[in-house]
């Protein structure tokens, strides 16, 4: 069990990730949503002389009516969620949906 109380489930961080797997992944097969991908990484600071990169790692990605969406199964927003949040927007020019 992490420190949030989030137990892994089928190789997801938590049941709530898992469960809306399950749902995006059966409206991917209906035709609903397209390109249906786990865990997609997006840089959000590039590496720096003596520092890592900062990256957000996204829990889904498809797409929708030709736009791509990038959702996070959000249980508890952490202030590093909150930054990342806003750096990917910034960045990127992406709104993360949570749900």
């Amino acid at each position: 069990m992490s420190k949030f109380g989030n137990i892994k489930t089928n190789g997801f961080a938590s049941k709530k990730e898992a469960r809306r797997y399950a749902e995006l992944s059966l409206q991917n097969k209906a035709g609903h949503i397209t390109d249906l991908r786990t865990q997609v990484s997006y840089e959000l600071i590039p590496k720096q002389e003596g520092e890592r990169a900062i990256s957000y790692v996204a829990d889904f990605v498809y797409r929708q009516d030709g736009k791509v969406v990038v959702e996070d199964a959000k249980g508890f927003r952490t202030d590093v969620y909150r930054i990342k949040r806003k750096l990917m927007l910034w960045r990127h020019g992406i709104r993360i949906l949570e749900t």
